[in-house]
């Protein structure tokens, strides 16, 4: 998969430690930056790119996840999970098809990102499991405004 990262200045090692990883897993990786400290920047750029499907998925980071994640979802076509666990991606996946996740790097350590990485490139959304309607109603609501 080509898995496109982005992160905050503050980020910026933790989301290198992150790239280096996932390389080992097999996967393409792409740093969209991490020089802006206004980082809602990297976010909707690769939101954007991954909405656009020219990246399979995205991982983005920050002090907490949440800025990044909340920024992303900005963007249409955007699914951005905030996990601290293993359990919360595997399920970003399995039950809400996120195609981005963001990890915060001052609140997860590396060692369970690489855990929460792994689980969560490994799975693919089952698109007639228990969690189609759920998903497709997120998607229709998206479409109506």
């Amino acid at each position: 998969m080509k898995i496109a990262f982005g992160s905050d200045p503050n980020a910026t090692e933790f989301k290198y430690a992150l790239i280096e990883y996932v390389k080992q897993l097999g996967h393409e990786t792409y740093d969209l930056g991490s020089e802006d400290p206004i980082y809602a920047n990297v976010a909707i750029d690769c939101a954007k790119a991954v909405a656009a499907k020219k990246y399979d998925r995205g991982i983005l980071v920050c002090g907490t996840g949440i800025g990044v994640a909340i920024a992303a979802n900005k963007v249409k076509g955007a699914y951005a999970a905030c996990i601290h666990d293993v359990y919360q991606a595997q399920r970003a996946q399995l039950s809400n098809n996120a195609n981005i996740i963001t990890i915060g790097a001052q609140v997860v350590g590396i060692e369970l990102a690489k855990c929460m990485v792994k689980e969560y490139l490994s799975l693919t959304f089952d698109i007639n499991g228990r969690s189609k309607n759920k998903v497709e109603r997120i998607y229709r609501f998206e479409n109506e405004s």
